[in-house]
């Protein structure tokens, strides 16, 4: 019996009353596994409804309270972390460690909630005036949603929700239905955790489930990670209605090899960072920029690690790299690989006739290498989102940062030197949100934020980190003045000496 993955709202499992389903594919063996429901616009309507009611009292409640049920959260996931990483392996078809690590990524953010009091204190400036003070303190927003990609199924929506909750905000999240397990054993997590009915929900579905978030009048704020035209999107239409917007989008990551770095580091970090996850991560190293006349030997110590990759099935512990999420998809990663030459790249590396033994059906492709990669290629122009890492060579530093700053994505880059002069003149002048020396994929620390710049990101604020705590909470000041007590009307006495 094919298993049903129902919406979770408020505070229990709500069956799909659409009547519309979505499949949910095993990567490794193409097999429909799973229906997922997909919410018509009255139950998101119901999702909305139950987070409103839930803010009346969780947007009042105690700092302490919020934190005590986010550190017994923060408990079960770690306790849950394996089940946790085995329903993304079965339906996103990433290897196991890959999976793992998604999960602790999650709880770094897990852990920045429960120590949120921090990041909420106030500030207080007395005696402005005569027995005036100032203070400015921040509030939660009300009713607020996330929409979640199918690349990090647990790890991106951790990036949101715990923040969110923690500032005294409720919850709607709508995640990719390609992938909608983890976040439903997120809810009963937090459930078991002791969150009340109502402050997390989850709702499954397409366009329809994300256009009624976008236009609810009682939502509050978005978040959202995907492409860049429906980040562009998503920004367009919310802000439209009046609501916050972080939309984080594409990217096209750059990691530039200067003539003095040390080339097996930077071989090994260009194949981890390309063809970890199958290359479904925005993060990803999609272009290597060799500067100089090490080019040659760059591409050919990155073609010999590259060939040693063990792909199969995510559950397989001899795996390095799984499928690709779903036929579809492997089918246009393929495509960038198969018109390369033509566009004038060398393809020393074709992956896209891959298959695995026993598993013939899954949606496997191997990795593939392009060479001399010029900037008018499509494969170098677009977001592929899949093993395909591109090699492009310039002359000088100059020419290289130039065609960095040139690319419309601004998400993440590298560089790989021994030179800190020359590395500190990168970190300053490349045009991109999160910049690595020496280190392939710069994604922060719990307590930085995350978000690139150009097309990369719409809206002002970066997730997580500060930029998150100040997304979910809006400022307001108070100006007070108390007359003194020696001023109180004859007849009431407080002890206090009289002034007159």
């Amino acid at each position: 019996m094919t298993k049903i993955v129902n919406h979770w709202i408020g505070g229990r499992t709500a069956e799909g009353a659409s009547g519309t389903y979505g499949p949910v594919t095993d990567p490794a063996t193409g097999e429909v596994t799973t229906e997922v429901a997909f919410a018509s616009v009255e139950e998101v309507d119901a999702a909305v409804a139950a987070a409103k009611e839930a803010y009346l009292s969780w947007g009042q409640s105690s700092l302490a309270a919020r934190t005590t049920v986010l550190f017994r959260f923060r408990a079960l996931l770690d306790a849950h972390r394996d089940e946790i990483a085995g329903l993304i392996t079965a339906e996103h078809g990433k290897v196991h460690s890959d999976a793992l690590g998604e999960v602790a990524r999650g709880l770094e953010i897990v852990d920045l909630a429960c120590g949120i009091s921090v990041q909420l204190k106030g500030e207080l400036s007395t005696q402005v005036a005569g027995r005036v003070d100032v203070s400015s303190i921040r509030r939660p927003l009300g009713v607020v949603a996330g929409i979640t990609p199918f690349n990090f199924p647990a790890m991106v929506p951790m990036w949101m929700f715990p923040i969110a909750i923690a500032c005294g905000n409720t919850f709607v999240l709508k995640p990719s239905e390609k992938d909608p397990s983890a976040s439903v054993r997120l809810a009963e997590l937090l459930s078991e955790a002791g969150l009340p009915d109502g402050v997390f929900n989850v709702v499954h579905g397409d366009k329809v489930a994300v256009d009624r978030l976008l236009a609810h009048p009682d939502v509050k704020a978005v978040s959202f990670v995907g492409s860049t035209p429906i980040a562009r999107y998503v920004h367009t239409t919310a802000s439209a209605n009046g609501k916050r917007v972080q939309a984080l989008g594409g990217a096209k990551n750059h990691m530039l090899v200067l003539p003095d770095a040390d080339l097996d580091a930077a071989a090994d970090a260009a194949v981890s960072a390309a063809y970890g996850s199958a290359g479904e991560r925005c993060m990803a190293i999609s272009a290597v920029v060799a500067v100089g006349a090490i080019g040659d030997t760059l591409v050919e110590k990155i073609r010999e690690r590259a060939e040693k990759i063990r792909i199969g099935p995510g559950d397989d512990p001899a795996s390095e790299m799984g499928p690709l999420i779903t036929r579809a998809h492997r089918d246009k990663v393929a495509s960038y690989v198969a018109g390369a030459a033509d566009e004038g790249a060398e393809v020393v590396l074709d992956g896209t006739g891959h298959t695995v033994d026993g598993h013939e059906n899954g949606h496997w492709i191997g990795v593939s290498l392009l060479d001399r990669v010029p900037t008018t290629a499509k494969a170098y122009q677009d977001e592929i989102f899949g093993p395909v890492l591109c090699v492009l060579r310039t002359d000088t530093y100059e020419e290289a940062l130039d065609l960095v700053n040139s690319s419309p994505f601004g998400n993440g880059t590298a560089i790989f030197t021994r030179d800190g002069g020359a590395a500190r003149r990168f970190q300053l002048e490349v045009e991109a949100g999160m910049v690595g020396v020496n280190v392939p994929i710069p994604v922060p620390v719990g307590y930085h934020s995350f978000g690139g710049w150009k097309d990369s990101l719409f809206g002002d604020h970066h997730v997580y980190g500060n930029d998150g705590t100040h997304f979910y909470t809006r400022g307001k000041v108070v100006t007070t003045r108390w007359p003194d007590p020696a001023d109180a009307p004859t007849g009431v006495d407080l002890g206090f000496p009289r002034n007159h």
